[in-house]
């Protein structure tokens, strides 16, 4: 068999690689399908939904791979011409799947593993090279809007697909052509007749489809924006301090990998003094909001009523003394968090330049004293340690006593 293609038939090459992508696409699609379905539920089912993703990942990357080998060998490439050219709307149809499909079989693998870049946790891509890609920085608007284009042009691929899938079976069935038979294993030659008509207005078409798409997946992003940007403010910070910028973050342990989240919305209010009071500097009560954490890409499942219940419990608290340690400062209290209250001891340091002072400190929970993933009793899968790590800065306030 010829590996190149002739005027009436398809080469090995070209064979092999759209063979090879249908194996991986139509692998691709059914476990992302059934992955997405399984509950987010502590324990194994949970386990086996990460791996699942994991595969799925793997083969799309490799899906990724194979279409821009197919599409860079299709380019030097004739192709046979069509076996009812006379046919023009059925034609041009035709030629439109295939712009849309070959643009999708890049736009979709691409658009997930620029998701999967964009953020952290959940369902490693399975091989050595690592999980970054290069100018991809992992951002809540890269990975929200890299997850709204692949979920659109997941819909566009299938429905290409389809109707391939269609006009090929309506060759083979109702035409009984031999359209169906030039792709299949063997040397099958079959003349189209008279020459392809232009490719420009299916091009045409499937970029118009491109374009809505993309239209579509930017408003879903935004809507998501605004749906994590309408997490309800808190009230104004008191205390004798006013925090000026920080972050609060967290991160946990989940399938061997470290998964970081902070929170977007939280006040301090903060009674510091530089000189102890019996034994105390003061006092600190921080209010969170529990529904402004992003989590990588479990951002969706920690918010759920088996983790974090950020619906039924949208606030955590953290209240303290501030006492002395070696070095810098202890804050000795409690953390409220899913209507569950346990001790906690969080060591900082400060420094301090007139009415300025910058805070460092961290800690680590304990998820199971706050009924975190209760279910999940495998330290494998969902660490039982939560690190907390806080870095602020904070002003004197003018109209009080330092």
């Amino acid at each position: 068999m010829s590996l190149t293609n002739t005027a009436t038939r398809y080469g090995a090459v070209t064979k092999t690689f759209h063979w090879l992508t249908a194996l991986l696409i139509l692998t691709a699609i059914p476990l992302g399908w059934y992955a997405n379905r399984l509950p987010l539920e502590p324990g194994e089912t949970l386990a086996l939904k990460a791996q699942l993703f994991s595969v799925h990942k793997t083969i799309g990357v490799a899906a990724f791979a194979v279409a821009l080998l197919r599409i860079l060998w299709a380019l030097t490439q004739p192709r046979p011409a069509p076996m009812h050219p006379t046919r023009r709307a059925e034609t041009w149809l035709a030629q439109s799947v295939h712009w849309a499909l070959y643009a999708a079989l890049v736009v979709v693998p691409l658009s997930g593993w620029v998701h999967h870049a964009a953020t952290e946790g959940f369902a490693p891509i399975l091989w050595p090279l690592g999980q970054t890609l290069p100018l991809v920085p992992k951002t809540a608007a890269v990975a929200v809007t890299a997850a709204s284009i692949h979920w659109v042009f997941t819909k566009v691929l299938i429905a290409a697909l389809v109707l391939h899938i269609a006009g090929a079976v309506k060759h083979a069935v109702a035409d009984r052509d031999a359209t169906l038979a030039r792709m299949l294993p063997g040397r099958t030659e079959a003349a189209g007749h008279g020459p392809s008509p232009g490719h420009a207005p299916a091009a045409l078409a499937a970029t118009l489809v491109y374009v809505a798409g993309i239209g579509t997946a930017l408003a879903l992003a935004e809507a998501e924006g605004d749906r994590v940007a309408s997490v309800e403010p808190l009230a104004e910070a008191a205390g004798s301090w006013q925090v000026q910028e920080g972050t609060l973050g967290i991160t946990v342990r989940q399938f061997g990998e470290d998964v970081e989240g902070r929170f977007a919305e939280w006040q301090a209010d903060i009674e510091f003094s530089e000189e102890p009071v019996e034994g105390r500097h003061g006092e600190v009560e921080v209010t969170i909001s529990v529904p402004s954490l992003t989590l990588g890409s479990v951002t969706e499942q920690a918010m759920g009523p088996k983790y974090f219940a950020a619906e039924e419990h949208p606030r955590a608290v953290f209240s303290a003394d501030i006492v002395p340690a070696e070095p810098g400062y202890v804050a000795e209290g409690t953390v409220t968090l899913k209507g569950e209250t346990a001790p906690v001891s969080l060591p900082f340091t400060m420094e301090i330049d007139g009415d300025t002072a910058r805070m460092q400190g961290g800690t680590t929970l304990d998820r199971r004293s706050y009924d975190i993933g209760s279910g999940e009793t495998n330290a494998d899968n969902l660490g039982f340690g939560v690190e907390v790590s806080v870095d602020l800065t904070a002003t004197r306030r003018g109209d009080r006593d330092g």
